[in-house]
This record gives C-alpha cells, structure tokens and sequence, in this order.
C-alpha cells in the first residue's frame, strides 16, 4: 500500500514548479491531489493529466489565495470533491526583486497579502477541517535566514513563514496535526528560468553537492515531512538546499 493512501492533499500553487513536482509526488505516494491554481488553469490542467496518467486522483481548483473571499471556497471544494483534507502544502507565492530605492507599497502588498496572509488564512481555513493526523506545509526559502539586499520584501516574507510555521506549531500540536516548513535553496523552475538564466554555476558554486535543486529534490522532502516516518517531526524548517547558503 502507497504511505499516503486514503489520504487527501491540497498544493498551493500547483501548476507548475515546485508546487506541480510536490503535487505529482504526494499522488504517486497515493494521495488524492488538490492542485491549486490562480490564473494558469492550463498548467493545471497538465498536472492533473499526469497524475490521473499514471493511475493517480487529482483535481484543478482555482483560488487565489491573496483574496481572502477565495479561500473557504477552496476548502469547502475540496471536501466536495475528496470527502476530507489530511495534508495542506502553502506553496503558493510571490518573487519580486526589489532594492530599498525600488520598494513600493504595492509590492509590499502582493508579497504580504500572498506569502504571509494568504499562508495563514489558508491554514486557519484548512485547520478547521483536518483531524488528528493531519500534516501542514509552509514553503519557506533559505532567503529567510541568508536574505539578500536586492529582495528584502521577499526576504521578510519567508522569515515571517518560519515563524508561522513556529506558533502554528505550538497551537496546532494539541490536536495531533503537525506544522513543519521546508526551506528550498536555488531551485530551477520555469518560473526562475529568465531571472537565474546564466547563474547556474554561481549557485552550484555555493551548493556543497555540487548542483542546482530540482523541483523533485523538494518534493522528496515533503513527501518525507507528510508521512508518518515524521511524526516526531513539527515546529521546524527543514534546508532542503544541498547544503546552499544564499
């Protein structure tokens, strides 16, 4: 039996990157699959083929999640589609660069309202569903604790992260429903590919295994912190950057 049968998960940001790698890992680990998009329902749609390919359930379900109006229909569908929710991975974000002459109230806004708000209203919707068991993920960034000046929004979004991942924790334990935060290094997605074109070589540079991170080598890390191999596990931030600090 696959360790995630019966099992029934929500990917923030799905569609592509390493929220479609996560969700293509949690079905074949034989979770039913919720991938969640915003505007890219073809992306999406592409996702879910696959799993559905390769024997797997998964459905595509808008929302974005920096409008709050949108979340509790997210839940509320993914009861109508799964029966319950076990499993919550808060991937869905925004990267914008920035330089303290460059920053703007309005891209304050778009990181804020998505990386942190969206995380825990989405969380505090889900929460309200989930039963003993249970397992949240927040995708942080090594940028939380090795930020850079050209991204301090960002930065401080991920640090905030980490820290709900914490409180989170510490709220949600009693209940038996574990909250635990992975921390990518560099990681080549076609969301990056444009901005990290040609610094291949100075993130491996940085990366003591000696390589950029895949979308693959994150959802492994999931896959880990949803199963019941970590279930002593809850409060923290896994690196899952082959030892890369920014």
């Amino acid at each position: 039996m696959s360790k995630l049968s019966g099992k029934v998960a929500i990917v923030t940001g799905g569609s592509k990157g390493i929220g479609a790698g996560i969700a293509l890992r949690l079905a074949a680990d034989g979770a039913q699959v919720v991938v969640n998009f915003s505007s890219n329902a073809a992306d999406a749609e592409l996702v879910v083929q696959k799993i559905t390919a390769a024997g797997g359930k998964a459905v595509a379900l808008r929302a974005d999640l920096s409008q709050p109006a949108q979340i509790a229909p997210l839940i509320e569908a993914t009861l109508q589609a799964f029966g319950r929710l076990d499993i919550l991975v808060n991937n869905a974000g925004v990267y914008q660069g920035d330089t303290l002459d460059t920053i703007t109230a309005e891209s304050f806004d778009r990181h804020f309202h998505l990386n942190v708000r969206g995380l825990l209203l989405t969380t505090q919707a889900a929460a309200r569903v989930m039963a003993a068991g249970a397992v949240i993920v927040n995708i942080s960034s090594g940028l939380a604790h090795s930020p850079y000046p050209m991204v301090h929004v960002y930065c401080a979004t991920k640090g905030a992260v980490d820290t709900l991942t914490r409180s989170l924790a510490l709220e949600l334990g009693p209940r038996q429903i574990r909250v635990v935060g992975i921390a990518p290094g560099f990681t080549k997605t076609e969301g990056n590919a444009e901005s990290a074109k040609g610094m291949d070589e100075f993130f491996i540079g940085k990366t003591p295994l000696g390589r950029v991170g895949l979308p693959a080598d994150i959802a492994a890390a999931v896959s880990f912190a949803v199963s019941g191999d970590a279930g002593w596990v809850t409060g923290c931030t896994l690196d899952v950057a082959g030892g890369m600090v920014f």
